[in-house]
């Protein structure tokens, strides 16, 4: 059976011009060795598999050959590979530095590639700071490294630095296309671009994971197999969680989240690549930004597709409630439940139903002019004229209480039979008071049309005089405890927020519950309903008003000196 040499290896680039995705430093290389302007040390930094120690190798040829050599000449005597990882030690480092010494035997220059430089121990930096600032004329020292932050500066100042950059999955896409028809390999062009996107910038890792696929799937390579074989989620299956999620049918993307688990995929997997699918469906919305959408070009319709079906808003919150997910999966004891809590949350952003749409509206005077009913006037007082200001009544309209208007005619006068036995209760039984008080809070929760509502300014002044009626109101009416409470601060206004500071949070509860009938009268005297309250607990003030025994004592006495002399002629404890 023949050797089997990996594409990593038998691929790999001889000459710059093979090397992939590095044009400025390859460019840079060459243009110093025809201008004789190349350092004797340099460092190359970068992620794995992006070319460092290749380009060291093609540099160490190029600056030996002089035009006469062979094709396969490697000057092997000329060049020095040491890996630092297990040749740390200052020992080596010395036996390095008396080898620098002797002049190379074949070609002009004797190069050292110090690979995974950052390994050497900090004696063994030490003890190369002289050769590396200082080497012979006929030696050049090439280190490469993935963590450039782990060397000393004083290594780091005396070397040329090149920074090598991640491959992007444009370039490693078409390498790997060009790899595929040299080998005769069909490929799908969206199998070639998971395969780079899987491979995160590093070429050799993209090369590995092509020689597993094709082993796998043979000569022809698809989008299903690779997939399949790396065992990542597919285009498809967010192209149809997002129908879903915008046809707002839950049950199905419920079942479609348990059968992407089942197949072996973890939830946070799942949520966070549906984050990057609307981010990818944002990007293909506008023109200027498609060019960031980095996928093949069928996929590359399906997204623009896709994207006239979800408005901007849709994919910010959708983006939003994905990455939140996303960064509480970890620490979430219920995983399962917290993703599916999330599908469920991007289904409704899109409902229309009467639970989504919480507000209430006011429907417009228009709609009953069509519909021929005359809306009733109602009247507000105003504070500056003392006139009554009529504004028209926006009545709000049930489809049960419209559909009854339509059977009858408008002018139609509406008759009830009094005799009619139906059953009554009485004004102070317990179902009065309930239904009383559900009258009221559906009072509360409509909302006027916040633009034909009278926004007079007014002054503090004002207030507190509007504040001190109210209390009056109060305490003729008998609510003697709401009235005390009401006292306690005086109302400090910023803008239309009306401050007040309680000292325990019984006071806040207790005013919370009757603010309606406060607020309301407030808004009316005053003319500007835009006004609100802010009640804040400072617990502070509560201990001004707790008083010892003594306190009071001396408090009495203060009022009245005789005091102290009846508890002394009958010797009376405090």
């Amino acid at each position: 059976m023949e050797h089997f040499v990996v594409s990593a290896r038998k691929y790999r680039p001889q000459t710059f011009k093979d090397v992939v995705g590095q044009q400025a430093i390859t460019n840079t290389l060459l243009n110093a060795i025809e201008n004789n302007h190349l350092a004797q040390a340099l460092l190359f930094t970068g992620p794995r598999g992006v070319g460092k120690t290749t380009c060291a190798r093609i540099l160490s040829k190029m600056i030996n050959s002089d035009g006469t050599e062979t094709g396969d000449e490697d000057f092997a005597f000329n060049i020095f590979e040491l890996d630092a990882a297990s040749n740390n030690s200052v020992d080596d480092i010395r036996s390095l530095t008396d080898q620098v010494r002797i002049p190379p035997q074949v070609g002009k220059y004797k190069v050292y590639i110090i690979d995974e430089v950052h390994m050497l121990s900090q004696a063994a930096f030490n003890a190369f700071l002289k050769t590396l600032e200082e080497p012979p004329k006929h030696c050049i020292f090439i280190l490469a490294t993935t963590e450039k932050h782990k060397i000393i500066p004083t290594i780091l100042s005396r070397c040329q630095i090149f920074d090598f950059k991640r491959i992007t999955v444009r370039d490693a896409k078409e390498y790997l296309k060009f790899i595929a028809e040299e080998q005769g390999v069909t490929a799908d062009d969206d199998a070639l671009h998971i395969i780079a996107q899987k491979a995160d910038g590093a070429m050799r890792d993209a090369l590995s994971i092509f020689d597993r696929v094709v082993s796998f799937s043979g000569k022809n390579l698809t989008r299903q197999a690779v997939t399949e074989n790396l065992n990542v989620l597919d285009y498809e299956t967010y192209f149809d969680s997002t129908d879903l999620i915008l046809e707002n049918k839950i049950p199905e993307l419920l079942l479609q989240f348990n059968n992407t688990i089942s197949k072996g995929f973890d939830g946070q997997h799942y949520i966070a690549g549906l984050a990057s699918h609307f981010r990818d469906l944002l990007v293909s919305k506008t023109p200027e930004t498609i060019e960031l959408l980095e996928v093949g070009e069928e996929t590359q319709k399906k997204y623009l597709e896709q994207s006239h079906k979800a408005s901007q808003e849709f994919l910010l919150q959708g983006i939003n409630l994905a990455n939140d997910c996303d960064l509480k999966y970890k620490n979430s004891k219920n995983q399962r439940l917290l993703v599916e809590l999330c599908l469920m949350q991007l289904a409704s952003i899109t409902f229309d139903g009467e639970k989504k749409n919480s507000r209430h509206f006011i429907i417009p005077a228009s709609f009953f002019q069509k519909k021929g009913i005359k809306p009733v006037p109602v009247t507000f007082p105003d504070k500056k004229t003392n006139t009554v200001a009529p504004v028209e009544q926006k009545t709000a309209v049930t489809q049960k209480e419209e559909t009854t208007q339509n059977k009858f005619q408008v002018d139609q006068p509406v008759k009830i039979d009094l005799k009619q036995d139906t059953k009554r209760t009485s004004g102070l039984s317990l179902s009065s008071i309930r239904a009383k008080k559900e009258h009221q809070i559906r009072q509360m929760d409509v909302v006027v049309d916040e633009e034909n509502l009278p926004k007079e300014p007014f002054t503090e002044a004002e207030l507190i005089q509007t504040w001190n009626d109210f209390i009056e109101i109060l305490q003729k009416d008998g609510k003697h405890n709401l009235a005390s409470i009401l006292s306690i601060d005086t109302p400090k206004v910023k803008g239309t927020v009306i401050h007040l500071e309680y000292p325990n949070a019984t006071n806040k509860i207790e005013l919370e519950r009757n603010q309606y009938d406060l607020m309301m009268y407030i808004r009316k005297t005053l003319s500007n309903f835009d006004i609100s309250l802010s009640i804040t607990v400072n617990e502070e003030l509560e201990k001004q008003y707790a008083y010892t025994t003594h306190e009071k004592f001396e408090k009495l006495k203060e009022k009245n000196p005789n005091i102290d002399i009846l508890r002394k002629t009958f010797d009376l404890d405090i």
